[in-house]
């Protein structure tokens, strides 16, 4: 198995949110499809603007069930604009990058997922921990078959 880069084990398909989506939106989508990472880009140009994740999509639900109440919480989810509680402080590879050079990342950062953008910045893909635990196990699978 010849896997050296991001590009090789990251998932292209991804579900993603625009700007104008809410914290509803986000909710619904992580609920329905077992998301725990949402990227966020621009309606117009696709470029990636942060990436939502489900720590912070919780602990923001949380906050409105604490403050106004189960009766009150959807109506409160369509105020919140995901724009408002994305992270957009986050970082992001080229998806040519060494599978090396992507691994102290995830060591190291709490997130969980690594988004893989363009020259332009816009969402070409994303990594996370899972990925690298599947190359291992298909890694380790493989040296034990030979």
């Amino acid at each position: 198995m010849a896997v050296e880069s991001v590009g090789d084990i990251m998932a292209r398909q991804l579900l993603t949110l625009d700007n104008g989506a809410t914290l509803k939106d986000a909710h619904d989508l992580m609920r329905e499809k077992s998301i725990r990472h949402i990227p966020v880009v621009d309606k117009d140009g696709g470029q990636l603007l942060g990436v939502l994740t489900q720590k912070r999509m919780i602990a923001t639900v949380m906050g409105l069930l604490a403050d106004y109440g189960v009766s009150a919480l959807e109506r409160r989810e369509r105020q919140i604009r995901v724009m408002d509680i994305l992270d957009a402080d986050f970082e992001s590879v080229d998806a040519r990058a060494p599978l090396t050079e992507v691994v102290p990342f995830f060591l190291s950062n709490k997130h969980g997922c690594l988004t893989v953008v363009d020259e332009e910045g816009r969402l070409q893909g994303m990594v996370t921990s899972s990925d690298f635990v599947r190359l291992c196990a298909e890694l380790l699978k493989e040296r034990a078959g030979s």
